[in-house]
């Protein structure tokens, strides 16, 4: 019996081991197979006071899986940032759990979308335990609104919320060029994706307190972000003065988006009071 535990310990041991040199040698990189959504990477050119980005993406859907690829090039005037939006979709399944991101919005009824996301193989599909280990790398999806919140609220049917956020146009503008630092040091960089402290939602706070100077202190909530719109209230982040329930009500967009998925102006409208 002793030989046989020692034997065992011996196999923990090993396996530990084997887990540990696992984990400390696995690289990150940016040539695997990756799904089809998520093969093009976004990049920008960065001057005083405009940014170019590349390939940002407008996928056409037919359902979540069955999709048009397009991306186009843009050019946004950095003097003309005009807003920021934070963006919740809870995961239908399970309270807690929940993917967030952010939009700009600059005049002219223009809007950009940033999703932190996990980049996924041909064929993979996410696993949360994985997310705890160096398994995902970590993507910056730079979107149209007519792709990432569309996608979200006509085709997978999760509940979306849209709040905006209070601010300067400055802090706007900072956290803007942040995003498009990190888009530029992932495309060369590649980094892995972390449920604990690399996650759409970490990300998103490091953006601001790195470009705002302030100092977002850590929650749970930030690690069970369907909570997170919570947080941000509490902190005085979301331009509202209603009560949490009644915001949910009103910045729920998902019966706007589908009353207005084919509006050439869909950012807009899913910003407007349903008709009655």
């Amino acid at each position: 019996m002793r030989l046989a535990l020692k034997i065992l310990l011996v196999i923990v041991i090993i396996a530990i081991a084997t887990f540990v040199i696992w984990w400390a040698t696995r690289k990150p990189s940016n040539n695997r197979d990756w799904a089809k959504d998520q093969q093009v990477l976004a990049s920008a050119d960065i001057t005083k006071d405009s940014v170019t980005v590349h390939n940002i993406r407008n996928f056409t859907y037919r359902s979540e899986t069955d999709y048009t690829p397009g991306y186009y090039d843009k050019t946004f005037d950095l003097n003309k940032i005009k807003g920021m939006w934070y963006i919740v979709e809870p995961f239908s399944s399970i309270q807690g759990p929940a993917h967030t991101f952010v939009s700009f919005e600059f005049e002219n009824n223009t809007f950009v979308a940033v999703s932190i996301e996990v980049r996924k193989l041909q064929g993979e599909v996410f696993t949360p335990w994985k997310s705890a280990f160096p398994h995902y790398e970590l993507q910056y999806v730079v979107a149209d609104e007519n792709d990432v919140v569309k996608l979200r609220s006509n085709f997978r049917k999760d509940k979306v919320f849209v709040y905006p956020i209070k601010g300067e146009k400055s802090g706007f503008r900072s956290i803007f060029l942040d995003y498009m630092n990190r888009v530029n040091q992932l495309h060369d960089h590649p980094e892995f994706y972390n449920l604990f402290y690399n996650t759409c939602t970490t990300n998103i706070v490091d953006s601001v307190n790195r470009a705002t100077g302030t100092q977002i202190p850590w929650s749970y909530q930030l690690i069970l972000p369907s909570f997170s719109d919570q947080f941000a209230e509490n902190l005085g982040l979301l331009d509202t003065n209603l009560p949490l329930d009644q915001a949910r009500q009103k910045y729920q967009i998902n019966a706007r988006a589908e009353q207005f998925a084919n509006d050439p102006n869909f950012s807009v409208k899913i910003r407007e009071p349903l008709t009655q």
